[in-house]
Formats: C-alpha cells, structure tokens, sequence
C-alpha cells in the first residue's frame, strides 16, 4: 500500500518569479524569436550581455521551453485540424496513452476533467487519415471510446502569455 505512484504529468505548475522586463523579453521573443539578442536589448533597453543572460535564466526556469518554427498545417500537407477526446478504463491506461507522443499526427496530448481521460490536438492530410488515427488508437490496450471534433476554422492559435495573470474578481 505504501508505494508512490507517478502523476501522469511530471512537470511542475508552479509559476516563475518574472519582473515587468522579463514579461517584455518573453512577449517580445513569442511575437518573432528570431529577433537577435542586440535588436532584443534595444528595444528593451538593456545591454546585449545584460539581455543574455536574462534569456539563460528563463531557459534554466523552463519559462522558455524552447525555440521553434510553428509551421503552417496545410502548407506541409496536413489541413485536417481535429480534436480527439480518449476515454480510457483506468488512470493507470491514461499513462500508457501517452505513447501516442510518437504519432507525428498528435502534435498535443492533455489529461482533462470530464467525461474524457485526454485530449489530442492532431493534424492529418484528410478524413482517411483521421480515420487511420482513430483506428490505431482503438487499437491498444485499455481504451474505451474516442470523440472527435473536426475544426473547421482557426482564427487564434498561440502559446502562454507573458502578461501578468488579470486578478479574480470579487
């Protein structure tokens, strides 16, 4: 009885110590993250070395995940934006659902509250390919159902943002 047990996400949630400049970097770098660190510094008014070494304490945090191309789904062969919900038979499945990171479809995998286990964000060239999706999920061990829900626009698309939290009301 006494043995520990894994959450399923091992990242923590806690929130960084970010000063209003930091929160300017970090808006500034999610707008275009090819800025250099000397056009960064200028417009935040910090020096070159000053800016870097704000830039390596956001990465040692994890503030800053990483730096990346968001690519364009149709563009690259995958226009069918679709959102997947997985219901599984225990939490203990949820854990082992997480293989589907390796399905270069899945481009986000979330445990959520409700009715699901998870949530998938996936991309495919088409229906069929939703459907090839689907059939490998149903295919392992421990799932239950699926339900999907095809986007058929975006009109917003982004990551976390670096302002600061607007307090709750009351």
């Amino acid at each position: 009885m006494g043995e520990k047990t894994k959450m399923v996400s091992a990242k923590g949630t806690e929130g960084a110590r970010l000063d209003p400049i930091d929160r300017k970097l970090l808006g500034a770098l999610a707008g275009d993250a090819t800025l250099s660190y000397a056009a960064l510094a200028e417009r935040l008014h910090l020096s070159a070395p000053a800016l870097h070494e704000r830039v390596k304490r956001l990465r040692r945090d994890g503030v800053i995940k990483g730096t990346v191309a968001v690519l364009d789904g149709p563009k690259v062969g995958r226009p069918l934006l679709a959102f997947v919900h997985v219901d599984t038979t225990s939490w203990a499945v949820t854990r082992q659902l997480l293989a589907l990171q390796a399905f270069p479809e899945v481009e986000e995998i979330h445990t959520v509250t409700g009715e699901s286990a998870m949530l998938l964000k996936v991309r495919t060239a088409d229906t069929r390919g939703l459907e090839s999706l689907l059939e490998r999920i149903h295919a392992m061990e421990g799932f239950k159902g699926t339900r999907s829900y095809i986007a058929l626009s975006t009109y917003l698309e982004r990551g976390a943002s670096p302002e600061e939290p607007t307090p709750p009301l009351g």
